[in-house]
């Protein structure tokens, strides 16, 4: 019996106590290592019910009650691995999970390595490797817009893409076989192989496009608050998480590191960064934190430019502020903090919108957050393309995409059909790696190494 032959077992749910546990067991012998285990309470044998179907009764181990449970039946191959489950529904204390789990391992079960369920389901043909994926991503989702587009993935849409990126190249692939068969009647097949190219070059595009939005979707936007020293960004930065995060205090120069925070509101994920005031200084430490403060304004996707006109600019600061402003102009929203005490026009900064804030008493700050989201929606955009590529999705589009550049600017000027179809043949070997068809063992492990064990 190999190791993807044995019946395995885990629990599904999170560790740790709540209302109710579950524990999956999969595999040919999983009904018969239950059965050993249960006693339902219509004194009946799994083995012996109808498929899909919930049973009460309990667990026993060495003729001992250990819990009273549910037994959800599901003979394979209607089920998530396409192999026989049991998932047996317990009260979630460790004790009892860590019994249930041990009197399934005494009856021949191993415990299942990280995201084997999921990796079942993929070898039995019950999901490609880019759904399998996709589970992982609905699990770790921290936004509705990254959990939609996981769960059309799931759901088969970019799968349904590779598969018509695929018919495409087939379509070629034919159109050069039969060049073969017809060289006597001088048939030419160059306009239909060219517009199919056409298709697959676009289809490709559109999907390697959606990669640059999977970091915004799903780990949030970065929203770094920038200016000089004691404009109050520590202030604002507190007051935006709603929380004392960073230290605040009257002398300049105290935030010298970048502070972050996390903050999720609305279906939107963001963090929040506080950066070192910009300053002229003889100090090197500060001078250190001063460089991230510019960085971090290169890597944002949205910076609060914290201004306050009470404040005296030097020339050199100035010049700072308006040099940010001509570069990141599109992704700036300017911030004038400390309205509380001064609603002095910033001079420096004529026809720039401005909205004021004063951090301190709280004031505007959600007037604030409200400009941040519609800033933010808009950098995310309404892209209705269903999908998001992960690295390793996209490294191999990428891959395929590369490999059939040349072929394609070589066909736009004249075809050889029998080096055309060897070519087009090599590049479904790239792409059929994507969906998981021809992709090696060690990829294939590498892919449910960050599942939890239970998925």
């Amino acid at each position: 019996m190999t190791r993807d032959d044995h019946t395995i077992v885990a629990q599904c749910t999170p560790q740790g106590s709540g209302a109710i546990a579950l524990i999956r067991v999969s595999g040919s012998q999983s009904i018969q290592m239950v059965d050993a285990v249960a006693r339902l309470s219509s004194k009946k044998r799994l083995q012996n019910l109808d498929s899909h179907t919930i049973h009460y009764g309990s667990v026993v181990d060495d003729d001992s009650i250990v819990d009273t449970v549910l037994f959800l039946l599901m003979k394979g191959p209607r089920t998530f691995t396409g192999e026989d489950v049991v998932e047996i529904t317990c009260h979630n204390n460790q004790l009892i999970v860590h019994k249930i789990v041990q009197a399934l391992l005494k009856q021949g079960a191993r415990i299942a390595d990280k995201g084997e369920f999921s990796k079942r389901a993929v070898l039995n043909n019950k999901l490609d490797l880019v759904q399998a994926e996709a589970i992982h991503d609905i699990i770790t989702s921290k936004s509705d817009d990254a959990l939609k587009k996981s769960l059309s993935t799931l759901r088969g849409s970019f799968s349904a893409l590779i598969a018509e990126i695929e018919d495409k190249i087939l379509q070629i692939i034919v159109y050069t076989e039969a060049s073969f068969e017809f060289l006597d009647e001088e048939m030419d097949f160059s306009d239909e192989i060219r517009k199919r190219f056409s298709v697959v070059v676009d289809l490709v595009q559109q999907a390697l496009q959606t990669f640059d939005k999977r970091r915004q979707l799903y780990e949030g936007l970065r929203v770094a608050l920038v200016g000089k020293t004691n404009v109050g960004k520590s202030s604002l930065f507190n007051a935006l998480i709603n929380r004392e995060r960073a230290i605040v205090t009257d002398v300049a120069g105290t935030t010298r590191d970048t502070v972050e925070a996390l903050f999720f509101k609305d279906d939107l994920q963001l963090t929040f960064v506080d950066t070192a005031g910009i300053r002229e200084t003889e100090d090197s430490i500060e001078k250190q934190g001063i460089d991230r403060s510019f960085e971090e304004a290169a890597q944002a996707d949205l910076i609060l430019l914290v201004v306050d006109s009470q404040a005296e600019y030097s020339d050199e600061e100035i010049k700072q502020y308006t040099d940010l402003l001509q570069k990141y102009q599109d992704k700036i929203v300017v911030v004038q903090n400390k309205v509380d005490a001064s609603l002095e026009k910033i001079s420096f900064l004529p026809g720039q919108e401005i909205i004021q804030v004063s951090a301190l008493q709280k004031q505007n700050i959600q007037n604030l957050y409200g400009e941040i989201q519609k800033r933010v929606r808009s950098v995310i955009g309404q892209d209705d393309t269903p999908f998001v590529l992960n690295k390793r999705q996209h490294d191999l589009l990428s891959q395929f995409y590369h490999y059939l550049k040349p072929v394609i600017k070589k066909a736009e000027i004249s075809i050889d059909y029998e080096l055309l179809s060897f070519h087009l043949k090599e590049s479904l070997e790239l792409l059929s790696e994507v969906t998981g068809k021809t992709v090696s063992e060690k990829a294939f492990d590498k892919v449910f190494q960050s599942f939890c064990v239970g998925k």
